[in-house]
């Protein structure tokens, strides 16, 4: 504590300005004496010991900022990690967003036995539709020949289909089309009545998919639908992606 206290003394002596004139004899044996100390001293508030040696970490200061710098410097290399993997993630999902398709059922058609009206069904089971004339299939996730829509990758999707049938004088409006996702029926489109020759109707549902998904309609079991088929029509789009797909 005796030589700190000198130290400290004989710090603020050498600090005092141009003022002071040259050293005297004891301050000469004070600083000599404070020089053999060999243990080294704790870092305080006032480190004499820089007053002598000039070493750069002799100060808690310096020690405190030199910590700090060395804390700075591993966060900003781990940040710069995070940058380089958040650049691919976004660059994975950018591209996965582009998903959207819109198509609709061909005009050409088999005529009904029986009728000239031309129809498609009745049939003995439950019948995807195709809709064959694609204006639009972003990401190729819809299959025109099968009229089915397969997930490139998990995420929230938006599908959307309207159903148009005509009679005619006299013909019973007899049609059901179901929306199923992975054989599961989610909404529908049903009409059953004598007393209109045309009618249409349309969903729209959001759904949560997972890659592989499948998402198409069905033209239920013995209904049909007649005539115009260009106004039958089937659309979906991906809202957002989940990133779970990417980067598990």
């Amino acid at each position: 504590m005796i030589v700190l206290s000198v130290l400290f003394l004989l710090g603020a002596l050498f600090h005092c300005g141009p003022g002071v004139e040259a050293e005297s004899d004891t301050i000469e044996v004070l600083k000599q004496h404070a020089l053999m100390v060999s243990k080294p001293l704790t870092c305080n508030k006032w480190d004499c010991n820089c007053t002598f040696n000039r070493q750069r970490d002799c100060c808690c200061a310096a020690n405190d900022m030199f910590k700090l710098e060395e804390d700075t410097f591993t966060r900003m290399a781990h940040l710069w990690t995070d940058l380089i993997s958040l650049k691919y993630k976004v660059k994975g999902l950018a591209a996965g967003t582009k998903i959207a398709f819109n198509a609709f059922m061909n005009t050409t058609t088999s005529a009904t036995s029986g009728s000239s009206i031309k129809c498609f069904g009745p049939f003995n089971t439950d019948v995807p539709i195709p809709y064959t004339d694609v204006t639009l299939n972003l990401g190729y996730g819809y299959n025109p020949s099968l009229g089915i829509f397969t997930a490139p990758c998990a995420g929230v999707y938006v599908f959307s289909f309207t159903v148009y049938s005509y009679v005619g004088d006299g013909g019973r409006l007899y049609h059901k089309v179901q929306l199923k996702k992975n054989n599961v029926v989610i909404v529908s489109v049903w009409e059953n009545n004598r007393e209109d020759y045309e009618d249409s109707g349309n969903q729209v549902v959001v759904l949560e998919l997972y890659k592989g998904d499948q998402v198409y309609t069905e033209l239920a079991s013995g209904r049909m639908l007649c005539e115009h088929m260009e106004h039958n029509t089937f659309t979906g789009y991906m809202l957002y992606p989940d990133t779970y797909d990417y980067y598990d």
